[in-house]
C-alpha cells in the first residue's frame, strides 16, 4: 500500500465541483483509493461518499492507494491534489 497526506489549500474545501474532479480521477485506476479524514474514511470513486467527509480549508486528509497499479496512482493522485485542491 502506498499513502500520502495533505492539507486542503482550497478555500471551501472539498465541495461538489473539486469532488467530482477527484472521483473522475480515481476511476482511471485498478488500485482502490481511500481518503482518509480523522475517524472516517470514503471510497474516492464515490462521490456522496468523498462529500460526506465534509472536508474544510486547513484540514488534513490522507489518501490510501492499495492495488495492482498502486505506485503510478498514488504519485498521479498526489499531483491531483496540490493542483486542484
Amino acid at each position: 500500500m502506498q499513502n500520502f497526506s495533505y492539507v486542503i489549500k482550497d478555500e471551501v474545501g472539498i465541495h461538489a465541483r473539486p469532488a467530482g474532479l477527484l472521483v473522475k480521477e480515481a476511476k482511471k485506476y485498478q488500485s482502490k483509493i481511500k481518503i482518509v479524514k480523522g475517524e472516517k474514511s470514503a471510497d474516492a470513486t464515490k462521490l456522496m461518499m468523498v462529500m460526506s467527509l465534509g472536508v474544510k480549508c486547513g484540514e488534513e486528509v490522507a489518501v490510501e492507494v492499495e492495488g495492482e497499479d498502486e505506485e503510478t496512482a498514488c504519485k498521479e493522485m498526489k499531483a491531483f491534489f496540490e493542483s486542484n485542491l
